[in-house]
């Protein structure tokens, strides 16, 4: 039996997961009145150890968001920046805290309070809020790039669903804001005697999480392995100022439009950039240059465009009368009476029934 190969996104998706386990481990160890002697008891080593994982689930889910919508995504130096708060971190609780004898880590965990930490403890959690808060920003931009990427490579992006992402990696941010609030809430009631109910506040913040994470493990699972993903910001700046200085041939033009008018590739719905690029034997970048400039479009838009030309012959075309839309819109390359429907009403001004009671009638 052949094994199944795991995507890259496996893997941050199992570690962003761990960190989600971690977490609430930390918080009933730390925090749980029955748990928390019990912990201490066993190992006073304990009550660190799984802080850390707030300083990794952010990265992890970041780089989970672009190991999805990015192709061929690689680490660079700037993701490996993105652990440097965590090593800060857990270098500071070696020094401040594993370096300590047993007896000192045990009486000073014996009696301690969430609210009498000390202010430095306190202001540490802000800035791990805040920066949970800019990778969520993160995520949100790259799935941005992604949508609109993605429009130049397919011809058909009904298939290619993002949306479960968008919503989460959102909720997600949404939950860090939260949590930044949870945080100043509680310096205000240690440090300003503000009595405001942090507790509650974060309780709140761990029960959303939980469906959160539940709902990431299964719109996962369920995602489509049609997307192979689409090019970074920086390799999409870098194409297009090569694309700038170079002139596109009146030889390629011809070539397109009479491969698009003879061979009609238009018609198989999974139609992409790179498999007509193949049809042509030619570069996917070259195609794309050209669409761009040339004819102004996107790549969704140009093939669209004589989807829609097929459409209309379809359409207007007696013998073909007792086809129904689905059949027309299916015949054409769409696999979307949505798209099908609006594209068509964009481009002609009619809505497809309109177009053919309007011509079988004249």
């Amino acid at each position: 039996m052949v094994k199944k190969e795991r995507h890259p996104s496996d893997f941050y998706l199992i570690g962003f997961l761990l960190t989600q386990a971690a977490i609430p481990l930390h918080l009933l160890i730390n925090y749980g009145d029955g748990f928390r002697l019990v912990a201490l008891n066993t190992s006073p080593n304990l009550y660190r150890i799984f802080e850390t994982a707030y300083w990794l689930e952010a990265p992890l889910l970041l780089w989970y968001t672009r190991s999805l919508v990015y192709k061929n995504y690689q680490w660079s130096k700037i993701d490996l920046a993105f652990i440097l708060p965590a090593a800060v971190y857990l270098a500071f609780t070696v020094v401040t805290f594993y370096s300590l004898d047993y007896t000192t880590k045990y009486l000073a965990l014996r009696d301690y309070q969430t609210v009498e930490a000390p202010i430095l403890r306190h202001l540490s959690g802000l800035v791990r809020e805040g920066l949970r808060v800019i990778f969520g920003v993160m995520c949100v931009i790259d799935i941005r790039h992604c949508r609109q990427q993605i429009r130049k490579r397919y011809s058909n992006v009904d298939q290619i669903d993002l949306g479960w992402l968008n919503f989460l990696v959102i909720a997600f941010l949404l939950i860090r804001i939260w949590a930044v609030f949870v945080s100043i809430a509680l310096i205000a009631k240690a440090h300003l005697q503000i009595n405001i109910d942090f507790e509650l506040m974060g309780l709140i913040g761990n029960y959303t999480t939980f469906i959160l994470v539940s709902g990431l493990i299964f719109f996962s699972l369920m995602s489509s392995s049609l997307f192979e993903g689409v090019e970074t910001r920086e390799e999409v700046q870098k194409q297009e100022k090569e694309e700038e200085r170079s002139d596109i041939a009146p030889e390629l033009i011809t070539k397109i439009e009479s491969h698009m008018r003879d061979r009609k590739p238009f018609l198989a719905n999974i139609l992409t950039l790179e498999r007509l690029a193949k049809q042509l034997d030619i570069p996917p970048r070259t195609l794309s240059n050209a669409i761009n400039r040339h004819y102004e479009q996107n790549f969704f838009e140009f093939v669209n465009h004589y989807r829609i030309d097929e459409a209309k012959l379809l359409l207007s075309d007696p013998e073909q009368k007792s086809k129904t839309m689905i059949d027309v819109m299916a015949d054409c390359g769409f696999n979307s009476k949505a798209t099908f429907n609006t594209f068509f009403k964009k481009v002609v001004g009619l809505t497809p029934s309109q177009y053919r009671t309007k011509k079988l009638s004249a």
